[in-house]
């Protein structure tokens, strides 16, 4: 290196040395400056450092609501979402065609569950909301417009919550479509609602027959279903029932018209007579088996298809309001009041006629009114068969005491058969019937059973034989209370006549053909000892005693045939006087008796008037001593025991047949009472 760059590179140094000692000297006046300023910092550093600290707290409050905004966010989007979904069903439900019904609940039911969820998210909402108001509250750093913000958020939520319950207050969308599937539910039934045909059938005159079906058809019953199901989810089922059982019922009233039964509106002092009501218990047993089998049958079914989806309970629940509302009860309470009036033999060939009628639709009855909600009907027809029952057993049990107890009765005045005999064998043979035995042996057996004791076998005949046994021990008093022996006569000879006329009835095959031959001997026998002691008598007028057959006596035996044809004739006038007012009843018996007295007596007659006629008809006036010729003597004898009511015709033996039930019916009845 050569002098000349040595020179320049110390020159260069130099130039270096003064710039650095320049900076230095301008650093050392900035540090001064400096180091009193540091000072100040350091004595400001703590307030500093406190409020750094507050800034890093904000920051990390800011981050914990931005967690809490963004967990919110998606239960809010879904609330938009849902509620605008909500407002398309509304706008689909208002322009549904309502003759579409299942479209119309179609879209009912989704706008439902749209609403349903629209709460369901409103309330998942608002839990987020409030977490973030939690987290708001008592920050310095949140702004009034923040608070704000959330509270009207709460507001908008809550308001979203009760939308559902908004629709469903009157006035409401859901209130308004609920009204209409219920005015729906009332039209259809109501127009599809037919009554039931109830006419007379024609190869029965009287007798009521059940003619068409009130079902509804297929479709009706389906739309019925649909806005059953709608309207129960909506607690309005009960509405549904009434609604159904009113239009129902009200159709089978108005069905029922036709049949006239007013009759069940009878109190039961209004039944004091069973006569009067005999006419009214037959149609009651007809209705009631036509009411039973083709009205509430059907009714039944129908009841059971419309509300089946919903369960059996409902059915049976509707279905029970309908029979009571229909009247089911008036049937039944007429048959009590039948039990309770007034106790006689009749009643209870009544109250078996009513046993038969409930028999006759008892499984029906089990079948349609067997569930819980037929209490009250199940209730009142176990009274009413406790107390059929319990009064037929009471009458019939009964009635051999109070054939006893007639007995001090006085027999007819005209020897004819007591009324009181005549009703019982006529009573008995109904008893012993066809018509009437099998229920009476079902209502003794189910009574014995009631009683814990074993039904015995005879128990119907045996009474009976008792009944016919006081009859018969009533007649032997009867007969011997006659002051005339003759009448007395015609009286046994009258009653053993009846109990032979009792051949081939079921009385007469109970009692066997042996009792009936004895009677028949009876009869025989008293008719023989009549005709002897009253008709025999007149003999003793008619005989020759005294009359001899000599020219000279001719005028004394004139005489003498004078008295005795004046006191024959006053004799036999006497006689026919009071033996007209006999009665011999049974048309053989009359006409035998009078053939018998005509062949004994009319040749006597004929043959003295033949011998001694002459003798006072040889005198001017003797045609006033012959009275009657031997013709007019038969036509009179043939004419006897000729009853009051075959003077009258057929109609007033039939009104003759009924004062004698009426008759025996009511002092039964007295002294039913007075035991």
């Amino acid at each position: 290196m050569t002098e000349g760059d040595s020179i320049e590179s110390l020159l260069a140094a130099r130039k270096l040395l003064n710039s650095s000692l320049d900076k230095s000297r301008a650093v050392a006046l900035a540090l001064g400056k400096t180091g009193s300023r540091l000072e100040e910092i350091k004595e400001r550093l703590p307030s500093s450092e406190a409020a750094f600290g507050c800034f890093s707290m904000q920051k990390c409050s800011f981050g914990v609501v931005r967690n809490q905004i963004d967990s919110a966010s998606g239960p809010a989007a879904a609330v938009l979402k849902v509620f605008d979904s909500v407002q398309e069903l509304e706008k689909s439900l208002i322009s549904e065609s309502h003759s579409d019904i299942f479209g119309y609940l179609v879209v009912l039911k989704q706008l439902e569950e749209a609403m349903k969820f629209l709460a369901d998210n409103c309330r998942l909402a608002i839990q987020w909301l409030e977490g973030i108001a939690e987290a708001l509250e008592g920050n310095v750093a949140v702004t009034d417009r923040y608070n704000c913000s959330v509270k009207k958020s709460f507001r908008i939520l809550h308001e979203l919550l009760a939308y559902e319950a908004s629709a469903r207050r009157n006035g409401g969308l859901l209130f308004e479509a609920l009204n209409y599937l219920e005015s729906e539910f009332n039209r259809l039934v109501t127009e599809n609602t037919i009554p039931f045909a109830l006419v007379a059938s024609s190869s029965s005159p009287g007798k009521q027959a059940y003619i068409g079906s009130s079902l509804m058809p297929v479709t009706v019953i389906q739309k019925l279903q649909v806005i059953i199901d709608r309207l129960k989810a909506n607690g309005r089922l009960e509405i549904c029932i009434s609604v159904y059982a009113e239009v129902r019922s009200l159709n089978i009233r108005k069905s029922l018209q036709k049949l006239d039964l007013e009759y069940l509106e009878k109190s039961a002092k209004e039944f004091d007579d069973v006569q009067d009501i005999e006419g009214l218990i037959g149609n009651w047993c007809k209705h009631l088996e036509l009411v039973v089998k083709h009205v509430f049958e059907p009714e039944c079914k129908l009841c059971s298809d419309v509300f089946n989806k919903i369960g059996l309970d409902i059915c049976n629940c509707c279905f029970a309001k309908i029979a009571i509302q229909s009247g089911i009860l008036s049937f039944l309470q007429f048959g009590k009041n039948v039990t309770e009036s007034n106790k006689d033999p009749v009643k209870l060939l009544r109250l078996l006629e009513i046993f038969a009628a409930l028999d006759k639709v008892r499984v029906d009855f089990n079948r349609l009114f067997g569930g819980e909600a037929y209490g009250d009907i199940q209730s009142l027809i176990r009274d009413l068969i406790r107390r059929v029952v319990n009064g037929a057993c009471e009458i019939f049990l009964e009635l051999p005491l109070q054939v006893k107890l007639r007995r001090q009765v006085s027999p007819p005045p005209d020897g004819s058969v007591p009324r009181l005999v005549l009703f019982v064998t006529d009573y008995c043979n109904q008893l012993l019937g066809d018509n009437y035995r099998p229920i009476l042996t079902q209502v003794l057996v189910i009574h014995q059973s009631w009683k814990q004791a074993k039904y015995e076998e005879g128990l119907l005949t045996r009474l009976i034989y008792r009944v016919i046994k006081e009859i018969a021990l009533n007649l032997d008093e009867w007969s011997n209370s006659h002051q005339d022996i003759t009448l007395s006569y015609l009286f046994v000879m009258n009653n053993h006549c009846h109990f032979c006329n009792l051949k081939g009835t079921k009385l007469g095959d109970m009692m066997g053909d042996s009792w009936v031959k004895a009677h028949e001997q009876y009869k025989n026998y008293y008719a023989g000892l009549y005709v002897r002691e009253s008709w025999g008598k007149l003999f003793s007028f008619l005989r020759q005693d005294g009359l001899i057959a000599s020219p000279s006596r001719k005028a004394s035996n004139r005489e003498l045939v004078k008295k005795k044809l004046k006191d024959f004739y006053q004799t036999f006038d006497h006689m026919v006087r009071k033996h007209s007012c006999w009665v011999v009843t049974d048309k053989n018996s009359r006409e035998k008796i009078c053939q018998i007295v005509v062949q004994a007596f009319l040749p006597v007659y004929r043959s003295y008037l033949k011998n001694y006629g002459v003798l006072v008809e040889e005198n001017a006036s003797g045609g006033k001593y012959v009275k009657y010729s031997a013709n007019d003597l038969e036509k009179i004898l043939s004419s006897l025991f000729q009853p009051n009511l075959r003077k009258n015709g057929s109609s007033r033996h039939l009104q003759f047949i009924g004062k004698i039930k009426n008759v025996v019916t009511h002092q039964f009845h007295l002294m039913l009472t007075a035991s």
